[in-house]
């Protein structure tokens, strides 16, 4: 089991920046990727950024070259910055952890934190 806790959400201009965190706790060890996915109002989740065991990481094309995401492994964090931020960005944004167990992947969620960006 991994527990995922995020933080750094909050309400901001458009333009301005933002880093999200997560800290995850339980058995870290079994980690094959982790990273953010997003929510808003009337929309499906969707991945934002994701960065595997190896160090690889993904973006969506939306973000692409305003977000980085990072994770620190002896802490057991991962970071989301967030540049210019947009009206668009606005979503509840979630931690998640694609896990090993036994043979198969299984997800873990954290509680997502809110993020505003207003014009």
């Amino acid at each position: 089991q991994v527990q995922l806790v995020e933080s750094g959400g909050g309400m901001l201009q458009a333009g301005g920046s933002l880093r999200l965190s997560c800290a995850a706790s339980g058995t870290t060890y079994n980690i094959y990727n982790i990273g953010w996915y997003r929510q808003a109002p009337g929309k499906q989740r969707e991945l934002v950024a994701k960065v595997t065991s190896g160090g690889t990481t993904s973006y969506a094309d939306s973000v692409k070259g305003r977000f980085t995401i990072s994770r620190d492994n002896a802490k057991n964090l991962v970071y989301l910055q967030m540049n210019s931020l947009k009206t668009e960005d606005t979503a509840v944004y979630y931690c998640n952890a694609a896990v090993v167990i036994g043979l198969s992947l299984h997800d873990f969620w954290g509680q997502g934190t809110q993020v505003t960006v207003s014009s």
